[in-house]
């Protein structure tokens, strides 16, 4: 890691076309996501302390363990920002003058190409495979725990929460439709491995998924994202959830025409990074959790 982990919370941007998606999608998860930012804000927040030498000591033991690469934290980060890692072709640079304004999508048009539903499926369930093991490193257990996993959806909060939230509203309902979850389970059971093989997100985190070969890894992507199929569509059937409906509210900062909807998700791909920037916040409230048990 180029940077530590108080660089990259302090980094954390307050204001950007990521955090404005991510409050427009706080209708499905009221309240659960404040955009804490700054190391020592967070230190405050997840512990309550106002006191500067303990702020201090668990600042130092979190930066240890993050350090400590015997540890999997620096690997979950990782995890996080390649998943996010896709082709930023329109750069935040170019849209930073937009921030607080509602951005009018159809100027961007010629910048954008909509994924094929089956590189939208891959990447979807990337993220799923990239949660898991992330969650995996956190705590310390092996990387195809599915069962762990599982369990710990129902008690995920937070940025946690939203991230979740996002991918299924951003990566699943509005590309794919209502029914994106059997949509992808069917389309992973048909793909053969050179497809996966080819897919850039794939080659980079392969290492890090189970399996001794790509079929095998194959296999546990699939099983993965079956795992979650439960509790998604809980989330989706208890938020009523549709792409208008999500893209109702994604409509207080952007502006586009009901026959450019395929385009949405493709701006959203290039022009956010929710799951590095909440992956970061996770990361760091872990950290932080764990350094106050040990001081």
């Amino acid at each position: 890691m180029s940077k530590s982990i108080f660089e990259l919370v302090d980094q954390l941007p307050t204001s950007n076309l990521t955090v404005s998606m991510l409050n427009a999608l706080d209708f499905v998860a009221p309240g659960e996501w404040q955009n804490t930012v700054g190391f020592v804000n967070t230190i405050k927040t997840v512990t309550g302390e106002d006191d500067e030498d303990l702020i201090q000591q668990i600042g130092e033991r979190a930066i240890y363990l993050f350090n400590d690469k015997s540890q999997g934290y620096q690997t979950a980060l990782w995890l996080y920002q390649t998943v996010d890692a896709t082709d930023k072709a329109l750069g935040a640079a170019a849209l930073a003058n937009k921030v607080g304004e509602s951005i009018p999508l159809f100027g961007f048009l010629n910048s954008l190409t909509p994924k094929p539903d089956k590189a939208q499926t891959i990447d979807l369930t990337l993220k799923v495979v990239a949660e898991l093991v992330a969650f995996c490193q956190i705590n310390g257990i092996p990387g195809d725990s599915i069962g762990d996993f599982v369990s710990s959806l129902g008690e995920y909060s937070g940025e946690s929460m939203i991230r979740m939230v996002a991918l299924i509203c951003v990566d699943g309902l509005i590309p794919l439709g209502p029914d994106f979850i059997q949509k992808s389970l069917s389309m992973m059971s048909q793909m053969n491995p050179q497809e996966l093989d080819q897919n850039s997100t794939f080659k980079a985190m392969s290492n890090f998924i189970p399996g001794s070969s790509t079929g095998g890894k194959l296999d546990f992507i699939g099983q993965s994202l079956d795992s979650v199929k439960g509790w998604m569509n809980g989330i989706v059937s208890a938020n009523a959830l549709t792409a208008q409906k999500v893209l109702g509210n994604l409509q207080g900062f952007l502006e586009f025409s009901d026959d450019k909807l395929d385009y949405v998700a493709a701006f959203l791909d290039v022009a956010t990074n929710y799951y590095e920037h909440t992956g970061t916040q996770t990361l760091a409230r872990r950290l932080i959790e764990r350094a106050v048990a040990e001081i």
